[in-house]
């Protein structure tokens, strides 16, 4: 009775915890739900400028467009500073290794989120640059400065394509792990657009516009991201919340039938006493 009694406190003391974390992963999860639906817009205005400077320009050719043979690649890998999410994490680092399992050397990565720079430091991965703790409230310069390491990387040939890893938040109990290929930029064509004077030059603009684009997505990516790692973390303090519930309710079951076998005993002792006196 003494260890059910045990096993009780500490299934209570644990569940106090996980009701907490549940609680703040829902209030975190409101603001990050609508940091991610504020920062949309932007983001599609962006990639629609960009679809039109393409579509007027049919010849359109940058070092961000032209694709060459892919010896070696940037991966922008986004995962959480903490655990007790469910699969969050476990889910774009996966992602993340297996885009690259038939490549004849890894990748290069910069790793966003305390996570993602421990899973890749233990496997030797030739990590460029790690960010931690920016995810709840990323800036726009940081996002730029992670966009202008990729930016330059590619640019100078040490690698031949970047692509971002990070979850997307579709519900706060549905996330969806992807990756997308950042550079070199694939542009769609657009049927209506405006007829517009690009100076100095369509190809200027389009090079001016790409930083910007780029780190708008990493930024996006991000409030995505941990939008995502909140509700992750939310069903999953919930649902450890009820196990809690459901341990205890048995334990107290055990619990009083260990006690009511114990009270059925010593009566039956005392009886036995009884009439073995009389």
């Amino acid at each position: 009775m003494k260890d059910i009694k045990r096993r009780i406190k500490s299934v209570g003391s644990t569940r106090q915890i996980t009701k907490a974390m549940e609680l703040v992963s829902s209030s975190k999860l409101r603001k990050a739900k609508q940091r991610a639906e504020q920062a949309r817009p932007y983001f599609n205005e962006l990639y629609k400028s960009m679809c039109e400077i393409a579509s007027a320009n049919t010849d359109l050719s940058t070092v961000f467009t032209v694709k060459r043979p892919i010896k070696h690649r940037l991966f922008i890998v986004i995962a959480g500073d903490r655990g007790l999410a469910g699969g969050y994490n476990s889910n774009v680092l996966k992602m993340a290794a297996a885009a690259h399992e038939n490549d004849a050397e890894k990748p290069k990565i910069i790793a966003i989120g305390r996570k993602a720079g421990e899973y890749f430091a233990k496997r030797d991965y030739d990590i460029v640059a790690s960010y931690a703790n920016i995810a709840e409230n990323i800036k726009p310069n940081q996002a730029q400065d992670i966009a202008d390491i990729a930016i330059e990387m590619f640019r100078n040939g040490e690698v031949d394509e970047v692509v971002v890893f990070f979850t997307m938040f579709v519900s706060s109990i549905s996330q969806e792990a992807q990756q997308m290929t950042v550079l070199p930029m694939e542009t769609h064509k657009l049927e209506n657009y405006g007829t517009m004077t690009y100076d100095p030059s369509p190809e200027a603009v389009f090079n001016r516009i790409v930083p910007r684009f780029t780190a708008s997505l990493i930024q996006c990516a991000v409030v995505e991201s941990y939008a995502s790692e909140q509700g992750a973390r939310r069903t999953a303090m919930e649902n450890a919340t009820d196990n809690a519930d459901a341990m205890t309710e048995s334990l107290s079951l055990l619990y009083n039938r260990a006690r009511q076998a114990s009270i059925t005993t010593e009566i039956i002792d005392i009886v036995s006493g009884a009439s073995a006196q009389s």
